[in-house]
């Protein structure tokens, strides 16, 4: 049996109290996830982490855009398509209006989330962006001893889109492939046995990535594969409703739920 795990966002900006968007308890699930590893490092196949990678300037930062004195909005603002026709926000750069509506309007038409303004996180090149200890300490343990690569997937680099799913962007970008479907992740875990799952958040970009990469399998059989590890992943603060009924939406399609300190035992 082929065993993969897939962590999601395990970054210090999400799971360190001092991160700049830190999800109540991430740094515990982490440190649950970094015991699992060292305590089954011959079950695991594979091991894929997913890595928030923004810029400053970002569709959903406050930078990108200003009301009519010249503020930027406050982190968690929510901006809707009536907003930026009303003037109640608009984007720094005149010329991104255009675009800025027509995103916003893309976003509310899909139904999944609207446009949520939050602190800047994860930039690239700072602390924030790397993987928390102790489990990158576990990641660089597991590479040595299976003399194995850990397979790194960045996104959300293209700052004129949000890239919650590692699966896609929110609004893929036709000129930027780094946005669009991304389909040798999805084909590498469609040849796994087991798919063991974590990461943060739970209401976010792990419910997300998840949901995709089950639209994409397109057959229920496949979600049987799914393990999520209960107990190494956790909601934003406020956003718990949604992690419910993602484990709620997706359990009933046949993903399992485990404990880290029992499964693979």
């Amino acid at each position: 049996m082929r065993i993969e795990a897939f962590i999601i966002d395990p970054q210090v900006d999400f799971c360190s109290p001092k991160g700049t968007l830190y999800v109540n308890g991430a740094e515990d699930d982490m440190s649950r996830l970094a015991a699992f590893i060292r305590r089954v490092p011959q079950k695991l196949d594979a091991i894929h982490v997913t890595l928030d990678s923004h810029n400053p300037f970002d569709v959903a930062h406050p930078l990108y855009w200003k009301d009519a004195t010249g503020a930027h909005p406050s982190p968690f603002t929510i901006i809707g398509a009536s907003d930026v026709e009303n003037g109640v926000w608009m984007p720094v750069r005149p010329n991104l209006y255009n675009y800025s509506l027509q995103y916003v309007k893309k976003l509310e038409a899909a139904g999944r989330y609207p446009l949520c303004i939050w602190p800047p996180h994860c930039l690239i090149g700072t602390h924030g962006q790397t993987v928390i200890e102790p489990l990158a300490g576990a990641l660089k343990e597991w590479a040595e001893n299976r003399i194995g690569l850990v397979n790194y997937v960045t996104k959300g680099s293209n700052p004129l889109t949000e890239h919650y799913s590692a699966i896609r962007a929110e609004v893929p970008d036709p000129n930027d492939p780094s946005t669009q479907l991304n389909t040798r992740l999805i084909q590498t875990l469609m040849k796994a046995d087991l798919i063991v799952l974590a990461g943060e958040a739970g209401s976010h970009c792990l419910a997300n990535t998840v949901r995709d990469l089950v639209n994409e399998f397109g057959d229920d059989s496949y979600v049987k594969k799914l393990v999520l590890l209960r107990d190494c992943t956790s909601p934003v603060p406020g956003f718990e409703k949604l992690q419910s009924d993602f484990i709620d939406d997706m359990t009933a399609k046949g993903m399992q739920l485990a404990c880290s300190t029992d499964f693979l035992r």
